[in-house]
């Protein structure tokens, strides 16, 4: 298995393979977070425009997201597993659209031919799913900060990842080291400072909880007959089922 490591939208839209877009700080754990409090599935939109219009076609559907990690005006939700924990998900679509992660799933299921969620909470999970495909090869999208910047949670997630799929499990990360090595990152300060209300601690927590889900993301087609079925240009993340 060749594995490449990529960054940003541009290589998100030259991934080759199985793709596994990396966003640990948030957006790939909001949406395992919100997956496993009950969501039916995720509607990841790179644009805010888009995800207005999807809200406005399915009033029902939960509208999330941030950019420059605040909140968006009249959304449901930021892009922080503390708030979406806090929501009732239960059957519910949510449409996701943040300043990188979702730009990079977006991106690369365009031209990769599987897109998984890359994060820290569903590692091993996700890990299993693209092996059980025996790709050729793997592209590892490393979303960084705003999509502009490398970023030490998902240079970190990124290595982890490689390291796994190349069979080097004995060198599987913990929580307690995970936690320790990011604690003091730039990226990690947000959580830790009082004034930004729209980053409480927790999602640090969150972020950092190593397998803390026995599930993978991937990206596919809406189910026939579901109202997400009626966008034939979106994508939806689901439940990894073939493992």
């Amino acid at each position: 298995m060749q594995v490449e490591v990529v960054d940003f939208v541009a290589g998100a839209a030259r991934a080759q393979g199985v793709a596994i877009v990396v966003d640990v700080f948030r957006a790939c754990t909001v949406a395992a977070v919100a997956i496993a409090q009950g969501a039916a599935a995720i509607v990841p939109v790179a644009e805010v425009a888009t995800a207005r219009a999807l809200r406005t076609r399915h009033a029902d559907w939960l509208l999330v997201g941030e950019r420059y990690a605040r909140k968006l005006p009249g959304f449901d939700a930021g892009n922080s597993p503390t708030e979406i924990a806090s929501l009732d998900v239960v059957g519910r679509t949510l449409i996701h659209t943040t300043h990188a992660g979702t730009q990079g799933l977006t991106a690369a299921a365009r031209v990769a031919d599987a897109v998984f969620t890359g994060a820290f909470v569903n590692m091993s999970a996700t890990v299993r799913a693209v092996r059980s495909l025996t790709p050729h090869g793997v592209t590892i999208v490393r979303m960084g900060r705003e999509a502009t910047a490398r970023s030490q949670e998902d240079d970190l997630c990124a290595e982890w990842f490689a390291a796994l799929l190349c069979g080097e499990r004995d060198l599987a990360p913990g929580r307690a080291a995970i936690a320790a090595a990011l604690r003091n990152s730039e990226a990690a300060g947000k959580f830790f400072d009082p004034a930004a209300d729209w980053a409480p601690a927790a999602d640090f927590d969150a972020c950092t909880a190593v397998d803390a889900y026995d599930f993978a993301l991937y990206l596919t087609t809406p189910e026939k007959g579901s109202a997400a079925a009626a966008e034939p240009e979106i994508g939806v993340l689901r439940r990894w089922a073939r493992e």
